[in-house]
C-alpha cells in the first residue's frame, strides 16, 4: 500500500477527464511525486488509475448534479478503499442510551453553518490510513461543544483516544469495543472522556495515523465533557438541536463518497453505516430550472485535498446515506 498521501501538502485539483487516461495518469504521477518500484509496478498502479478514470466519468454523466474527479484516493479499487478508510464495526448504541429532548425551532434560516465560525469548529483533518474516522467525529464534536461551553476552541488529540480508548457497549448481546485503527464508535469514545477526566490537545498527543501504546497522563489534560447522549432520527428535530446546541457527530454509509468534488451528493448509497463524520450545518441548492435540493455540510476527515475542501454537501431530509440513523453529541456543562 501506498502512503504519498498522509501527512503531506494537500493536492486539491480538478483534473480534466476528457484526457486518455495515460496522460492523466503522467499529470497525477507528477503532482504526487510518485514512484514505482518497478514496470511492473507502474503497470499494475495504471490498470487500478484507469479503472477509476473510468467509474468517475460514468458516475459524472449519470449524476449530473454532483461532480466527481480524481484525488489522491485514485490507486485504491472501490474494495481498498473500504478496507482502508472506511469501518466494518457495526455501529451499536448502549442499551441505556440517553436520548435528547429536541423542541423543534419554527423559524430556522434557510442556511446556517457552525464552520463558518472559525471559534468553534478547527479545520480540517487526515485520518490517513487508519480506521479512525469514528475518533475525529467524536474530537471534532467535543472541540465545538467544548468551545461553545467555555468560549476556547483547542484542537483536541484523535490519537488520545487512539491509543487509549478500549471502550465497549452491549446491545442485544452484541459488544463493541473501540480499537484504534481497526475502528470505534463516538458513544464509547464519549465514555472514555468522562472516565478519563479528560482529553489531551493535539499539541500535546498529536495525530501519527497508527496504533500506539497509551501515553495519557493528567497534566495533558485539554478539556472535558459532562455527558453525552443521543438525537432522534427525525432530520428536522436534530437540524433543530444543530442550531441551537452546535455540530453533530454522525455516521453513514460512505463507500460512494470515494471520488466526490462537489455539488448536492444525492446518489443511493445505502444504509450500511460505515464511516463517522460531523454534521456543521445546512444549504439550499438551486439549479438553472429553479429547482432546489436541501442539503446538510458534512466535516470529513480526509484532509483537504478529498471533496470541498474538506466537507461534503449531502442531500438533505431523506436519510440520503443513513446520515439520521446514528447522531451523537457530548456534553458540556459549563
Amino acid at each position: 500500500m501506498w502512503f504519498f498521501f498522509c501527512f503531506t501538502e494537500e493536492v486539491h485539483k480538478e483534473y480534466d477527464l476528457s484526457k486518455s487516461s495515460e496522460e492523466l495518469f503522467v499529470e497525477y504521477s507528477s503532482d504526487y511525486n510518485l514512484l514505482f518500484s518497478s514496470n511492473d509496478d507502474y503497470d499494475k498502479k495504471f490498470q487500478v488509475f484507469k479503472s477509476n478514470h473510468q467509474w468517475i466519468q460514468e458516475l459524472n454523466q449519470k449524476y449530473p448534479k454532483t461532480k466527481f474527479n480524481l484525488n489522491k484516493f485514485a490507486l485504491f479499487t472501490r474494495e481498498e478503499f473500504k478496507k482502508k478508510f472506511l469501518s466494518s464495526m457495526k455501529p451499536i448504541l448502549p442499551a441505556d442510551a440517553p436520548i435528547a429532548k429536541v423542541d423543534n425551532v419554527k423559524d430556522l434560516p434557510d442556511s446556517f453553518d457552525w464552520a463558518l465560525n472559525k471559534s468553534i469548529v478547527t479545520g480540517v483533518k487526515d485520518q490517513g490510513m487508519c480506521g479512525s474516522c469514528w475518533a475525529f467525529s467524536t474530537i471534532a464534536n467535543i472541540e465545538g461543544q467544548y468551545a461553545l461551553a467555555t468560549g476556547s476552541l483547542v484542537s483536541l488529540s484523535e490519537q488520545n483516544l487512539v491509543d487509549c480508548d478500549h471502550e465497549c457497549c452491549m446491545y442485544e448481546n452484541e459488544k463493541a469495543c473501540d480499537a484504534g485503527c481497526d475502528g470505534g464508535l463516538p458513544p464509547n469514545a464519549y465514555t472514555y472522556v468522562m472516565k478519563n477526566g479528560g482529553i489531551a490537545s493535539e499539541k500535546n498527543y498529536p495525530y501519527e495515523g497508527y496504533d500506539n501504546n497509551c501515553r495519557y497522563s493528567p497534566d495533558k489534560k485539554a478539556a472535558y465533557i459532562s455527558n453525552w447522549t443521543m438525537l432522534s432520527d427525525d432530520e428536522s428535530k436534530f437540524q433543530s438541536f444543530l442550531y441551537t446546541n452546535g455540530p453533530l457527530s454522525v455516521a453513514v454509509e460512505a463507500d460512494m463518497w470515494q471520488f466526490y468534488l462537489t455539488g448536492v451528493f444525492y446518489l443511493p448509497c445505502g444504509t450500511d453505516l460505515d464511516h463517522a463524520v460531523l454534521l456543521t450545518g445546512w444549504g439550499t441548492e438551486t439549479d438553472i430550472l429553479f429547482r432546489t435540493m436541501p442539503y446538510w455540510i458534512i466535516k470529513n476527515s480526509w484532509g483537504t485535498g478529498w471533496g470541498k475542501y474538506g466537507y461534503i454537501w449531502l442531500e438533505r431530509n431523506n436519510g440520503r446515506c443513513g446520515v439520521n440513523k446514528y447522531v451523537t453529541t457530548s456534553v458540556v456543562k459549563k
